[in-house]
């Protein structure tokens, strides 16, 4: 009895019985009354048949009293109280009952008492004739007959009351069985082979119940299900892609490290082009190395922390703008840089300019992507708690699927072709800063993200002791 179904059922039964106990207790109660008003009318009947003729023999007169069920006869006619029938008393009169206006309580509590009580007693009951016949008419009687009725009245409504709830809780059971405990083990049959093979579509449950509450947990769980086995299967692209990259990797860092070598001797050549532009290539393939040692160090664990350090911040954004202004080639788009001479912030400086040349990075290839000619405007600032660094750009903006995931890989994606990574990176880069990568504003106007780098520290030692 374990099962819903079974504790269903016990409860069903117990509850029934329990109903028709509290029926029970007024059913005798009322049998009780209508059998002593029985006996007022019987005692009344024999009564009127004396009165038609006083020459009744004692036989006839012990006979009337024993149809009736009673002992004596008292009526009170034209305000005379007359003895019209009698019998010797086995006992005294040991209680008085008036049905004239009883209360449901003390009618309760006299068949309670008549029930629990077992000896045979004499009680007087006092009641109305019926027809007018009299002002007021009273009987003795034995209580043994009365308790004998009363028990076989109160087994038979047991019987039936047992009988109603068998087939009531049998039938209920039956409901619940079906509109409950099938869809429930339906439910956790589909729960179970979900849980062998996730990554199995056809494994999702479908809502069927008619019933609105199941079907809403099915529902819920159809959702669960789905939005689990679509990040299942974007983990494993995940896993696939960072084995592929880490092999990319490092063959990329042996050939970028081959360019190293060549890239050292630029620097001797006297025309002052290359000696301009050497610096650049050779911070850019060292970058580059940078890079892909730390892809390979995040396919084994993850992102490497930030060495974090007072690094000036324009020498970082001249360095991307300079390489973002090369990448324009024929474009007609220009950089604004309103960054402060001098301006410290602690941060990792590789770490850093990854960051700022994605944003930045990103905003060049939107204002290109809609051929017309644009602007691309950062702006840096200290305020009392933070740095905030603002990359704006008066691109198209961006459209509604990537805002909604915009910093989810594989899915913030805005240019045909691209694995939507760029701004999932720089905001885990970010929040290793204990900083904050938030999109502003964007429209057809144009675009603005914000970077956000806390000015103070947290100290690990507050409140040790």
């Amino acid at each position: 009895m374990n099962s819903l179904s079974g504790r269903f059922l016990i409860l069903t039964t117990v509850f029934v019985m329990l109903a028709e106990i509290l029926i029970f207790v007024p059913s005798v109660a009322r049998f009780r009354q209508d059998y002593l008003l029985s006996r007022l009318e019987r005692a009344q009947i024999a009564s009127l048949a004396l009165l038609a003729n006083d020459m009744i023999d004692e036989g006839l007169e012990a006979e009337l009293l024993e149809n009736a069920e009673v002992l004596n006869v008292v009526l009170l006619r034209d305000s005379v109280r007359q003895l019209v029938l009698s019998s010797p008393l086995p006992t005294p009169i040991q209680a008085t009952y008036d049905l004239r206006d009883p209360s449901p309580a003390s009618l309760i509590g006299d068949a309670l008492m008549a029930v629990f009580t077992p000896e045979d007693r004499v009680i007087r009951v006092i009641g109305d004739p019926v027809r007018n016949a009299g002002i007021q008419i009273e009987v003795t009687m034995p209580t043994g007959p009365l308790r004998t009725a009363m028990l076989e009245y109160g087994l038979r409504i047991l019987a039936l009351s047992a009988v109603i709830s068998i087939i009531t809780a049998l039938l209920l059971f039956l409901a619940v069985r079906r509109l409950l405990v099938v869809p429930i083990n339906g439910v956790v049959r589909a729960m179970s082979s979900y849980a062998a093979a996730p990554e199995d579509t056809r494994r999702i449950i479908t809502p069927s119940a008619g019933v609105r509450e199941l079907r809403e947990a099915e529902e819920a769980l159809q959702t669960m299900q789905t939005q689990l086995t679509g990040a299942l299967r974007q983990k494993d692209r995940l896993a696939q892609l960072g084995g592929a990259v880490a092999k990319v990797s490092h063959d990329l860092r042996n050939i970028l490290t081959t360019a190293q070598l060549f890239t050292d001797r630029l620097e001797n050549s006297a025309d002052p082009t290359v000696q301009r532009m050497a610096p650049k290539l050779v911070n850019s393939i060292s970058r580059a190395v940078n890079l892909c040692e730390s892809t390979l160090a995040f396919g084994k664990a993850s992102e490497p922390p930030p060495a974090l350090s007072r690094v000036e911040l324009a020498p970082i954004v001249n360095d991307v703008v300079d390489g973002e202004r090369l990448a324009c080639g024929d474009h007609d788009i220009s950089f604004a840089e309103d960054v402060p001479a001098g301006l410290l912030v602690r941060a990792d400086a590789e770490q850093l300019y990854r960051v700022l040349g994605n944003l930045i990075r990103n905003a060049r290839q939107a204002i290109m992507s809609s051929g017309k000619p644009g602007e691309i405007f950062i702006h840096a600032c200290e305020t009392e708690t933070e740095w905030r660094i603002t990359v704006r750009d008066t691109g198209p903006g961006l459209p509604a699927r990537a805002r909604e995931h915009l910093f989810t890989a594989f899915q913030g994606g805005v240019r045909k072709g691209g694995a939507g990574l760029g701004l999932t990176i720089a905001a885990e880069l970010v929040r290793g800063h204990g900083g904050k990568l938030e999109l502003l504003e964007t429209s057809e106007k144009g675009t603005a993200f914000v970077l956000c780098l806390p000015i103070s520290v947290v100290d690990l030692g507050d409140g040790a002791d």
